[in-house]
């Protein structure tokens, strides 16, 4: 049974991601934490976890089947490392989050109250139970159109993060047997206002400068410089 909110409360979700239920009652379940079941005495409110339980391994599967066809190949250990990136707790969330559900849920005022909006767990879950919904709803397919664009996304974030931890790791080796010395990194520059700051980090190895990089974060500037040195030491090693 769908409470008489049902009607209006989830349109924002719908439009933000473009679904539309046959069956709104399962969307309503979806959103519903058990917080909320604890503080209502209404044996037709359902909490999401069970719906969260089928969509783990629904989104698990679609997860696998990309990538398996996605990197031909790839062996099982780096796929197996490449959807644990993906379906791990904190990206889930974030799709989650694109996709408008913590405002959406119906939590108890406590839960509320002590941040539950914007839990990791919480918002995982209830997207994993969106998954679900949306599979009995309209079956694979549909899920697929849903999850395929925001897996696509995450994965060129993903690789682009194992691409920076690559070029760290792989100057420091060259260096290492190069030079018997760690790349140090030093930041040169901070510009802009505190709130939209561009760091600009330099690569140097003993008093030598092998290339530098820029971001919003010291973090990511190192990473940008990591990659400009490792591209100049295979250029000129070439």
């Amino acid at each position: 049974m769908t409470d008489k909110l049902t009607s209006t409360r989830f349109d924002p979700f719908e439009r933000s991601t473009g679904l539309r239920f046959t069956n709104r009652g399962l969307l309503q379940e979806a959103l519903t934490h058990r917080s909320f079941v604890n503080e209502h005495d209404d044996p037709d409110t359902v909490d999401n976890e069970r719906l969260e339980f089928l969509g783990d391994s629904v989104l698990g599967f679609i997860t696998a089947d990309m990538l398996y066809r996605r990197f031909p190949d790839v062996g099982e250990g780096d796929l197996t490392r490449l959807r644990s990136s993906l379906v791990r707790t904190e990206s889930l969330a974030e799709l989650a989050q694109t996709c408008e559900i913590g405002p959406t849920l119906r939590m108890g005022r406590g839960e509320e109250a002590s941040g539950g909006r914007e839990r990791i767990t919480n918002l995982c879950g209830a997207f994993e139970a969106v998954v679900g919904a949306l599979y009995i709803d309209q079956g694979l397919d549909a899920v697929r159109g849903f999850v395929m664009p925001l897996l696509e996304r995450q994965l060129a974030v993903v690789l682009a993060e194992q691409l920076d931890k690559d070029a760290r790791s792989l100057l420091q080796e060259w260096s290492q047997a190069t030079h018997n010395q760690t790349p140090q990194y030093r930041t040169v520059s901070e510009t802009g206002p505190d709130h939209e700051k561009t760091f600009t980090v330099e690569v140097l190895v003993g008093e030598q400068s092998l290339g530098s990089g820029q971001g919003r974060s010291k973090q990511s500037a190192a990473q940008a410089a990591a990659r400009n040195a490792y591209a100049n030491v295979r250029a000129a090693q070439q």
